[in-house]
């Protein structure tokens, strides 16, 4: 297992409610700033895109990739960390 940042264990410590999208591991300011112009302001709503992907790393990865332009570090980070939240919350 890959070790995670302090952001991801933050985001999985507690839940999701109402956190910016910048709180997902691999989410910076710049990557929030270009999903919150697509409509992806708050962190469930890519959660939300995550599972319409059902829960496909690879296809959630390619789609960040694609619509904010996310390298694969980032897009990695967020995709484990939504893949964690999921297995430990749903």
């Amino acid at each position: 297992m890959s070790s995670t940042s302090q952001k991801h264990r933050d985001f999985l410590s507690e839940p999701m409610g109402e956190k910016e999208v910048t709180s997902l591991a691999g989410i910076g300011p710049v990557l929030g700033e270009r999903l919150s112009k697509q409509g992806f302001d708050k962190a469930y709503v890519v959660l939300g895109q995550f599972l319409i992907m059902k829960k496909d790393s690879e296809l959630f990865q390619d789609w960040l990739k694609e619509a904010v332009r996310a390298n694969k570090k980032q897009a990695d980070d967020c995709s484990n960390c939504l893949k964690e939240y999921c297995n430990a919350f749903l």
